[in-house]
């Protein structure tokens, strides 16, 4: 009796047992969800494929029967996409506002909660000992050390450029970056329950104070809660560069403390991925960079000078960045860029992401850009919003006359919104995100597949048209009679309208803060803007009947329904600003598509909305 009793399983076997085995059941989990995202991601692009192929006969998309349909009437074969537009409206348009600065969709949450449910379900499950005494700090202490250290080649797989699970499931980088920060989050709770729990059990002794595995565990620790909290948003926001350089080191030093740490415990083999993962996505910039060099130096060799950026300061907080574009460089509008400017930033290697603003049109880019507008069409356009820092040191360089600069360029990255198919397109911006929704604009008019096109921009101040009035009344000049094109222009300044870093602001740039360091009076900036001409171009853009410009913030409530009650087919939905402009965008668009006037089972248009946010921090 005694023989068999000792070969049944004991606290430790259990304990080990399972801190082996959970960590593998978590990924199992993690890479089933992936491949659904993935086999999704594929049904859609071959959906988009398909919509394409068939686009000259319209009935056969039940997203484009508009035109052929009598609103108001139910339509039963349009239930399976009233089922979809519900899904878009409950995870992408109903969102948690949690103070002024977060602002987290459905979507985010459900992944935050699901994955919350994840890591403490299996850390916390199965811990009662054979003496059954319930969450034996003996069972969940370890095991929540195994699964955070399973979880480092997860959190900076999400927080690198070029990454696997991007490529598959089609979710652009940017966004993956807020994963990133809510997986670290919990996996910061996770640690601080391994941690926290062996202190409190006193399981930690004198004796294991010395040792090496012990003080390189607190080490990654305590850097853990100084990334945390400097990781904020609103110390991110305000500090990005203090914070970019900070994180590296951060990081660095955490992945080699967990790594000697976990490598006592014989766990070290789930860490040490991070660093491949790290290494191939530093590879593949390092080389896109260099290739994009080399392409505009083989390029330029007839041309002296031509691989320098041009640097036009627009106004006191508004620099436009031109860059000559690399034969091998395309890109899709709505696409970002990150660049590196040697010569500005405090480091060589720096990099800033900046929208591109100009479109990819290879037969345009074959001449000079020397007409009005044409730098949009032939080259690299970037328009950065001058604050601190890097962007205050690029005005600096660009208040200098005839100013250039040496750039890099790595990308593009981001996820171009797909406008093939779509009867309708609004486009809405406040200050520098008409770098995201002017490259759409101008897409949209060179393809010439929508049926209605309006596009909004919320500026402080008139002379701001001048940045992109000739790009637009060029794509104006060509627009077919069959295209409807509205374009509103909203002036916002105003003693009352908040300050632009506030998230209740609609734009980001200003010319009411006086002088600041390197910048212009706005008696300098329309003299500036004047050396352009911008002023007979933004008379001629006004000109064009579909042109309108108001005084005061837009009414977005009024316009949506507007187009709700006339459009058809397909309609799809792009802005970019700040928090508040993206809100009230959502909230104008929180239509039930099973019932009610704009239903999609009554024949109104099926929506699709992208949301781009200000900067990048």
């Amino acid at each position: 009796m005694a023989a068999a009793a000792s070969k049944g399983p004991t606290d430790k076997t259990l304990r080990v047992g399972r801190a082996k085995y959970y960590p593998k059941e978590i990924w199992w989990f993690i890479v089933c969800l992936i491949a659904v995202v993935s086999l999704c991601h594929i049904g859609n692009l071959l959906l988009s494929k398909w919509r394409q192929w068939r686009q000259s006969s319209r009935k056969t998309d039940p997203e484009r029967q508009g035109s052929t349909l009598r609103r108001g009437a139910v339509y039963v074969t349009r239930i399976p996409l009233a089922l979809v537009n519900v899904y878009r409206v409950l995870a992408f348009r109903c969102t948690l506002q949690i103070g002024s600065s977060y602002s987290l969709c459905l979507a985010d949450v459900f992944l935050t909660c699901t994955y919350i449910a994840i890591i403490f379900g299996w850390a916390l499950t199965n811990t009662t000992d054979l003496e059954h005494k319930k969450f034996d700090e003996s069972f969940y202490s370890n095991r929540a050390g195994t699964l955070a250290a399973s979880q480092f080649p997860l959190i900076v797989a999400l927080g690198t450029k070029n990454n696997p699970i991007s490529l598959l499931t089609g979710i652009s980088y940017e966004k993956m970056n807020s994963l990133h920060r809510m997986c670290s989050r919990v996996l910061f709770v996770l640690l601080w329950l391994h941690a926290g729990s062996k202190f409190a059990t006193k399981t930690v002794t004198p004796e294991d104070w010395p040792t090496a595995w012990l003080r390189v565990g607190l080490m990654a620790v305590v850097a853990f809660c100084v990334l945390i909290i400097i990781s904020l948003r609103p110390i991110r926001a305000r500090a990005y560069e203090f914070f970019f350089y900070t994180h590296l080191v951060l990081v660095l030093i955490i992945l080699l403390g967990a790594y000697f740490h976990a490598r006592n415990f014989d766990f070290h083999q789930y860490v040490w991925p991070s660093f491949l993962i790290w290494a191939l996505d530093r590879f593949i910039r390092v080389a896109r960079v260099v290739y994009f060099k080399v392409v505009s130096y083989i390029g330029a060799r007839k041309n002296p000078g031509g691989m320098d950026a041009k640097l036009d300061l627009l106004s006191p907080h508004m620099v436009r960045i031109r860059i000559p574009r690399p034969p091998a460089f395309h890109w899709s509008p709505g696409q970002l860029a990150y660049l590196i400017m040697p010569g500005i930033s405090l480091f060589p290697i720096e990099a800033h992401p900046f929208s591109i603003a100009s479109i990819d049109d290879p037969a345009a880019a074959e001449g000079n850009a020397k007409e009005k507008g044409e730098s949009y069409f032939k080259e690299l356009v970037f328009m950065v919003n001058a604050r601190e820092g890097f962007t205050r040191r690029l005005a600096d360089a660009a208040a200098k006359d005839d100013a250039k600069a040496t750039v890099l360029l790595d990308g593009p990255y981001g996820v171009s919104p797909d406008l093939s198919c779509s009867d309708t397109i609004v486009l809405i911006a406040g200050g520098t995100g008409i770098s995201y929704t002017l490259p759409l604009l101008l897409s949209v008019i060179s393809k010439k597949t929508a049926r209605r096109v309006v596009f909004l921009w919320a500026i402080r101040d008139r002379s701001h048209l001048g940045w992109v009035s000739a790009a637009i009344a060029k794509a104006l000049a060509t627009t077919p009679p069959s295209m409807s094109i509205s374009i509103h222009i909203h002036l916002t300044s105003s003693p009352q309208e908040p300050l632009p870093n506030s998230p209740e602001a609609w734009d980001d740039d200003s010319v009411h803060n006086g002088r600041t360091r390197g910048a212009l009076t706005n008696q300098e900036s329309s003299e500036s803007i004047g050396k352009e001409k911008a002023g007979s171009t933004i008379s001629t853009l006004l000109d064009v009947d579909a042109v309108t410009v108001q005084d005061g913030r837009p009414n977005i409530g009024a316009l949506m329904k507007e187009e709700l009650d006339t459009a058809t087919g397909r309609m799809t939905v792009c802005v970019c600003g700040s928090e508040g402009i993206a809100r009230a965008v959502r909230s104008s668009l929180l239509i039930n598509p099973l019932a009610g006037s704009n239903s999609v089972i009554r024949g109104a248009p099926s929506i699709t909305l992208h949301v781009e946010s200000f900067g990048y921090a």
